[in-house]
């Protein structure tokens, strides 16, 4: 579904993405592990048109997708929930949700609506609040519902468990499965690397700006080195 080749992104002089290649399958969770600076947002970014590469290829669904502005990429099917959740603080639960599907029209909208506030019913208890005084893990449940409005093919997921509770954290790896198995293919980048590979199908791991390590999520739980660097020595 999706197939980067040789993608490198540059802040100025420096070079955060060195030369990425990385596909995901259709119906997949593939997840993206890595320290702090390695680079794991702004392929996130890159992917969604939020960044420029300096060089490579982005295919969505066999159709190059490179330098396409980002709500044209959320009209071909792909959605991020971004690092930091990006809740519209000011504005309500509803109106945020409504904001994800800004780009269609019709009854399936309202349908949808419904859909994601029965999944997340906490939404539905706190529509009319604005979102900035939701707890984090409410935000980030916000922020999945907000992309799901989009009806997206590709989840892209930045950070999802980031600065939450571990019964918060249960709660939203038991979403992503759910939405996985309802048909919706995830790209998942995570700090909690233990969380992740139980979830996913595949793994990569990035290290400064390059794929240092890849296979499948059982693979790299069995792997040495990244047992004692991403998952404290031991399985």
């Amino acid at each position: 579904m999706l197939e980067v080749r040789g993608l490198a992104t540059s802040y100025g002089n420096i070079n955060a993405l060195k030369g990425i290649d990385l596909d995901v399958a259709p119906g997949s969770v593939v997840c993206i592990l890595g320290a702090n600076g390695a680079g794991k947002t702004t392929f996130m970014k890159t992917v969604t048109g939020l960044l420029t590469p300096a060089s490579g290829r982005i295919s969505f669904d066999g159709e190059e997708i490179t330098g396409m502005s980002p709500d044209a990429i959320v009209r071909k099917g792909i959605s991020l929930v971004p690092e930091g959740r990006a809740i519209l603080s000011r504005m309500t639960v509803l109106e945020n949700l409504e904001m994800g599907a800004y780009h269609r029209r019709g009854e399936n909208v309202r349908k949808d609506l419904d859909g994601v506030l029965a999944r997340f019913p906490v939404l539905a208890d706190r529509k009319g609040q604005r979102g900035g005084s939701l707890s984090g893990g409410e935000q980030q449940m916000l922020a999945i519902a907000r992309a799901l409005m989009a009806r997206p093919r590709l989840l892209l997921m930045d950070e999802p468990s980031l600065g939450l509770a571990p019964i918060v954290v249960s709660e939203i790896f038991r979403i992503i499965r759910e939405i996985n198995l309802e048909g919706t293919t995830v790209l998942l980048v995570e700090q909690n690397a233990r969380q992740a590979l139980r979830y996913s199908r595949y793994a990569y791991v990035l290290e400064t700006g390059r794929i240092s390590h890849q296979g499948t999520s059982g693979e790299l739980r069995n792997d040495p080195k990244i047992m004692e660097s991403y998952l404290g020595g031991r399985r």
